[in-house]
């Protein structure tokens, strides 16, 4: 007999339940070209090299480039999941550091946009992964999509990478807003990248900070301040991450500080830390307001 889609996402579900608590963070910022996937990489990297065992998901479901920035060769994606072809650790790519890489599919489909099918193979195929991780990073698309809604919604930390342009940070102020005012979620850790000096950073955050405080019923923290550094345009040429590839450059070592600082962030007790729990609030399924 066929399951239904339903019965297909309940059973796969309740497999997620005896996995082991994982730290899910998106990395978004609204705006492109803020260096979104470069913090999401390095500070996945820094954290492998710490011995946490670590998951990337690059949602970025229209213009994936994870694999790229990395030179990996990618032979199957999302998409093979989706339609049956393959299981979720068959597409997944081994990167620097340990980590694993989810490849993202390279048409324009939303994850909201899914069938239920396609739900419940999603929901399927996280349920089945192999191995276990400590931490999930998620590298968001640009923009203020459903998608990265979705996707920044249903994490347990968002961390909002900004710069220090007007668009940049009017970007991230709207992202802040429609997720606190559309899906409860009221607290946001800030890194500041491609600043000029610690200054800069401060002043930057500050001016987030002073028209969140005024509008909006969030918490802001700032998490990381990353120095503009001419390594990573080199790193990036060399398809590397700049912690290996020019591991004592200043945006290196603010990489890796981020990374530490992330290792102590808690990760919220039994199902809520759970993969489990993430598909769930992915697709809508619990009503329970983030932070």
């Amino acid at each position: 007999m066929i399951e239904s889609p339903v019965l297909d996402q309940a059973s796969g579900l309740r497999k997620m339940k005896t996995n082991k608590l994982v730290k899910v963070i998106a990395v978004t910022g609204g705006k492109g070209g803020v260096g979104k996937t470069n913090v999401s990489l390095n500070v996945a990297i820094s954290l492998g090299h710490q011995g946490k065992k670590v998951l990337v998901l690059d949602a970025d479901l229209g213009l994936a480039n994870c694999d790229v920035m990395l030179g990996l060769r990618v032979e199957k994606n999302l998409s093979h999941v989706l339609s049956g072809e393959c299981e979720l650790d068959d597409i997944l790519v081994d990167g620097p550091g340990g980590i694993r890489i989810v490849p993202a599919t390279s048409g324009s489909q939303s994850m909201v946009d899914l069938t239920p099918a396609e739900h419940a193979g999603l929901i399927r195929a996280f349920s089945e992964l192999r191995s276990e991780y400590d931490v999930l990073v998620i590298d968001t698309a640009a923009g203020i999509s459903d998608m990265v809604l979705s996707f920044s919604r249903a994490a347990q930390d968002v961390l909002v990478v900004v710069c220090d342009e007007p668009t940049s940070i009017t970007d991230a102020y709207a992202l802040i807003k429609l997720l606190n005012r559309e899906h409860q979620v009221y607290k946001f850790k800030i890194a500041a990248n491609m600043v000029r000096s610690l200054r800069e950073g401060h002043d930057l955050f500050a001016k987030l900070s002073k028209v969140t405080d005024r509008f909006l019923d969030v918490a802001l923290e700032l998490s990381a301040i990353i120095p503009f550094d001419e390594n990573i345009r080199k790193s990036v040429r060399r398809q590397k991450a700049i912690v290996e590839a020019f591991p004592k450059s200043p945006a290196a070592i603010a990489y890796r500080t981020l990374a530490a600082r992330i290792a102590t962030w808690p990760v919220p007790v039994q199902a809520s830390g759970s993969l489990m729990f993430f598909v769930e609030q992915l697709f809508g399924g619990s009503t329970d307001k983030r932070f």
